[in-house]
């Protein structure tokens, strides 16, 4: 889907609507909205990427989406290949800001709320035991109708505001301006980079996706992602990697750097360890002396 604006199906007399969802696999495009969107990934895995910002999502895991960010939870390969009888289930809550602020977050004790519902813009990852709060929050949303619900509601923010817990996801807001022709385009370079991180990718080749030279494809990447087109790749693969050494599937680092498109292990460790501080065998022990 272009990146443009994607309509909510919100009934214009509700404030708040609650989604819950079991599908296949998530929806597959870069896209965005107006609406704020809290997603509760209750089941299901893959990569999410939210303005310049990437990570793997799991299951139990909770987002705040920003107000037109543009994203994609983009499920692994094994909900596409037909031979796993695989689902994603997850529960999503979208709001119109503008809209809230213009009503209910205009009374004086919504002050808090008001300050916290305008900083969304690049949204955030609720991490840490606090989650569980909001998850039951989010349940009793889902749960209620009508006025019970917009009280609910506003107890969820509240415990968004009294949370530590919160970790942003982009840092930069310069991919709000993004057009409805750049937003294609940069569709079209993510699905072909999170779909081939396997295989060795050449500058001209991915240029080529994106119908531009070498040298303005990389002015043009770093300019929406504030990231080098080699440095994104490489956290695709390192996402990757960090999800095959936890489930154990591989007989050594250099099969995973295999997997993950690295061209040697050397690398491959160099990469790993500079994506996330540890290198791969300090990242496997610190896994299993957690399950300890």
């Amino acid at each position: 889907m272009k990146v443009v604006q994607f309509t909510i199906p919100v009934p214009k007399e509700s404030t708040v609507v609650v989604q819950e969802s079991i599908l296949p696999h998530y929806y597959n495009h870069l896209h965005r909205h107006r609406e704020v969107q809290i997603e509760w990934v209750m089941e299901g895995s893959g990569i999410l990427i939210a303005g310049n910002y990437m990570q793997r999502f799991e299951s139990g895991e909770v987002y705040i989406i920003g107000p037109n960010q543009s994203h994609i939870f983009k499920s692994d390969e094994s909900y596409f290949s037909g031979t796993e009888q695989k689902q994603i289930h997850s529960v999503s809550i979208f709001f119109d800001p503008a809209h809230l602020s213009q009503n209910i977050l205009s009374l004086p004790e919504m002050t808090g709320i008001r300050r916290f519902v305008n900083g969304l813009h690049n949204g955030f990852q609720i991490a840490g035991q606090e989650s569980d709060i909001i998850k039951k929050s989010i349940m009793e949303v889902m749960q209620t109708k009508e006025s019970q619900r917009i009280a609910s509601f506003i107890s969820l923010l509240h415990h968004f505001t009294t949370t530590r817990d919160l970790k942003p996801l982009a840092t930069s807001s310069s991919e709000h301006r993004i057009s409805e022709v750049e937003g294609i385009r940069m569709d079209r370079i993510f699905q072909y980079l999170v779909s081939h991180y396997k295989k060795h990718i050449t500058l001209a080749e991915i240029s080529e996706i994106a119908s531009l030279t070498p040298q303005a494809f990389c002015r043009y990447f770093k300019k929406h992602t504030d990231k080098t087109f080699i440095g994104f790749l490489n956290e695709v693969r390192i996402n990757e990697a960090c999800k095959i050494i936890l489930s154990g599937k591989f007989e050594g680092f250099s099969d995973v750097s295999y997997q993950t498109g690295f061209d040697n292990v050397t690398n491959f460790n160099r990469v790993f360890k500079k994506t996330t501080g540890l290198s791969p065998r300090e990242y496997q022990k610190g896994f299993i002396e957690g399950l300890g």
